[in-house]
């Protein structure tokens, strides 16, 4: 299958920063997520991405080569992270006049030796279902969230592993589509909105699962942003009525013993493994 060298997730594009590929065989996703992971350690780099997937012959890899050293001709040589199996196509890469780092590289040779077999030539394999059941039960997660979602349905709540409360527009969402899909998580989410707030307890509709709840909140600045994206000057985007929400949330949260967390400063990756450490969730 071949792709044309199209950028994906660019980011910051009109500023000046190195630029960084992550070059798949495949979809991108290990490559962007390794490669991810490293640059957050270098939070003062500003990082132009590019998402490249799918470059699984040598036609694909010339044409991302002739985008990587235009790149390397107009500023620092540029960072490529790479999850291919190719020698021909990281060979290509390596003569591109970047900076090659092999997301698989001799770790694959390790895993060999200790497993004493060859890996697979298949191209993309990382990529692949493995475990059937393990998959179909991450797929029956996402369809139990997608109908959990915003407290749009309150069917068999009893299964649910986590129900996630918070005001609207403090990360609900991505947060339980996160723990679903990458962890095969049974998670509901419900929003506090005003009638939630005149008794002490939780709302009716969770009340009776309060051991499975996780609060979220955030800073009233960022919440009154996030909903003025939405709502522009409106009440319900108002600093005033976000202050008044988060701090009726965390005292409900408090009173209940509802563990919550401030969603303000973290990703859904952190605020995940918060959320399943608090419920000892981990497996």
């Amino acid at each position: 299958m071949e792709l044309s060298t199209q950028h994906v997730r660019a980011e910051l594009p009109t500023a000046r920063g190195r630029a960084v590929y992550f070059v798949s065989d495949s979809t991108g996703i290990t490559a962007e997520t390794l490669g991810s992971a490293l640059l957050a350690n270098f939070p003062g780099v500003v990082f132009l991405r590019h998402t490249v997937p799918f470059v699984d012959t040598a036609a694909g890899a010339r044409n991302v080569v002739r985008d990587i050293a235009q790149a390397s001709r107009d500023a620092a040589a540029p960072i490529i992270f790479a999850t291919v199996k190719s020698t021909e196509i990281l060979t290509a890469l390596r003569g591109s006049g970047g900076i090659l780092i092999d997301l698989l590289g001799g770790h694959l040779t390790e895993l060999e030796d200790a497993l004493g077999t060859t890996a697979s030539e298949q191209l993309g394999q990382y990529h692949g279902v493995g475990d059937i059941e393990r998959y179909f039960a991450r797929m029956r997660a996402v369809e139990y969230a997608i109908e959990h979602d915003d407290g749009q349905s309150m069917r068999a709540l009893e299964i649910a592993d986590v129900i996630i409360i918070a005001p609207s527009r403090c990360g609900k969402t991505p947060t339980t589509m996160y723990l679903a899909l990458q962890y095969g998580l049974l998670v509901a989410n419900y929003p506090l909105t005003d009638d939630d707030f005149p008794s002490d307890g939780l709302p009716g509709t969770v009340a009776r699962y309060g051991a499975k709840c996780f609060g979220l909140t955030t800073t009233p600045l960022r919440l009154s942003q996030v909903r003025h994206e939405r709502r522009p000057n409106s009440t319900y985007s108002s600093l005033a009525q976000c202050t008044l929400e988060l701090r009726r949330a965390e005292d409900l949260y408090r009173r209940n013993r509802v563990p919550f967390l401030n969603s303000s400063t973290k990703s859904v990756e952190e605020m995940s493994t918060v959320i399943m450490q608090s419920l000892r969730l981990r497996s």
